[in-house]
């Protein structure tokens, strides 16, 4: 029997590669690069949110509690619109991304570990590469493959980007899993 314990190794690793090729994604290649629109009045819009939503938040407007969500004042207000969710965020996470560098690592160190979990449950040592392989790889895209599906059905997060999240996400799976398979326990 394998433990996750004994999977140190891997863990480590494979959230390692994972960090850098995720920094590599989003600062090197092209592809995220028409993921954010520039808005028309971008002063304007600033004007508006620190005299609206100042401080760092997820707002949702037209804003309805959900005993008002079916009035009829409610659905006029989303058919006028614009209908939108709005992120706020703190400008010194943007200035400094030390921390945010820090919590994806522990992320990426976090999956790792269900992926060790998932895996060991599936195979003992001496297992074949491509036997881990292709249970570390299906788990590891739960985590990495599918963060945006959930915001496209929701909040509007348009398809063509949760698809790149996809694609990103397939990738970190496919080296999780390789690394997985490579230094699985004989």
């Amino acid at each position: 029997m394998v433990t996750v314990a004994a999977l140190w190794l891997p863990i480590l690793i494979s959230a390692a590669i994972v960090f850098v090729v995720s920094a590599m994604v989003w600062m090197v290649m092209p592809h995220h690069k028409s993921d954010f629109s520039p808005v028309a009045d971008e002063d304007g819009l600033m004007d508006a949110v620190r005299k609206s939503a100042g401080k760092p938040g997820l707002y949702y407007f037209p804003f309805a509690d959900g005993k008002d969500w079916n009035t009829e004042a409610y659905r006029d207000r989303v058919r006028s619109g614009p209908v939108g969710l709005l992120r706020v965020r703190d400008p010194g996470a943007v200035l400094g991304m030390t921390p945010a560098l820090v919590k994806s690592f522990i992320f990426f160190l976090l999956v790792s570990t269900l992926v060790a979990y998932i895996t060991t449950g599936a195979h003992d040592a001496g297992a074949p590469y491509m036997s881990v392989f292709g249970t570390a790889g299906p788990a590891a895209f739960l985590a990495y493959g599918l963060v945006g599906v959930q915001e496209s059905i929701w909040f509007g997060l348009p398809r063509s980007v949760a698809l790149k999240h996809a694609l990103d996400g397939f990738v970190y799976a496919l080296l999780t899993a390789g690394v997985f398979g490579w230094l699985w326990p004989a």
